[in-house]
């Protein structure tokens, strides 16, 4: 578990802010909103959009803070002690203010253009049965985000495909989910545009939808995947290395150390940018 300083929290809102405001701006632009709409919906330049800007904002300002931007990857982080829960309810209240400020943003450039889609605020389709659908699909794909995020921004071995893997997923998934619910998947995200668009339908689906996906992501890491891949298998290889199994009747081979005062094992970093 790590401490976080100021210098994270600040890269937490400004990170959450350009996030919301790009994101916003596009959907403003490329997603129809019925009469009103300058441009027919396109959810491939959206889903682009997601992945190239949450993949620069990871290498670039994310290294300050671990580069969460996303309410619901926090929580995950709190669930399984990478971050201190005092640390991590800063983080979350400064992507609520990034969110609000980000979309204020958008208004202020886009006032016209955004009061159609009330400024990028993500809707439930009718396609969909009702709100419990939308919770579902914001569910399915905060999980599947911050499933990644997880395995990759916490694997010493992945790590550095971190902004890479995420962003791509993210991209995907707004892509393929996009034109059920707006593609969220981040309660900050939905929360800037709602406020200063003054839309708060479905919240509870927007809100609880990415935070149910995102603990049971952190489950999933915690019971299934970190075992295999984290510290518990990394101090197990010290001692058994991974590998073909020996011969009958043979012990398996110890991993030698650099000398005999060899580096410990590593530990994970703590944070998608390995803050």
């Amino acid at each position: 578990m790590q401490d976080r300083g100021l210098a994270a929290y600040i890269a937490e809102l400004v990170g959450t802010l350009l996030l919301v405001f790009f994101v916003t701006s596009v959907v403003a632009l490329y997603v129809s909103t019925g009469q009103n709409a300058q441009f027919g919906s396109d959810f491939a330049v959206v889903g682009l959009t997601h992945f190239l800007l949450l993949f620069a904002l990871i290498i670039s300002i994310g290294v300050a803070s671990g580069g969460h931007f996303n309410p619901a990857v926090t929580a995950a982080f709190i669930a399984i002690r990478r971050i201190d829960p005092i640390d991590g309810l800063v983080y979350i209240l400064a992507q609520l203010s990034g969110g609000v400020l980000g979309a204020l943003l958008t208004k202020a450039f886009l006032l016209d253009e955004g009061r159609a889609s009330d400024y990028g605020t993500p809707k439930i389709s009718a396609l969909l049965g009702g709100p419990f659908q939308g919770f579902l699909v914001e569910g399915i794909g905060a999980f599947v985000l911050v499933l990644v995020v997880l395995s990759v921004a916490l694997n010493p071995e992945t790590r550095r495909w971190a902004a890479l893997s995420i962003g791509g997923a993210l991209g995907f998934l707004v892509m393929v989910l996009g034109p059920l619910t707006g593609g969220s998947f981040n309660p900050a995200r939905w929360f800037g545009p709602a406020l200063v668009g003054n839309h708060f339908a479905d919240a509870w689906a927007y809100i609880l939808g990415p935070i149910v996906g995102g603990l049971l992501a952190a489950a999933v890491y915690k019971f299934i995947i970190e075992p295999s891949s984290g510290p518990v298998q990394e101090l197990a290889d010290t001692v058994a290395p991974r590998g073909p199994a020996p011969p009958a009747g043979e012990a398996p081979p110890l991993r030698q150390s650099s000398g005999p005062g060899g580096p410990p094992p590593s530990s994970p970093p703590g944070g998608i940018a390995g803050s």
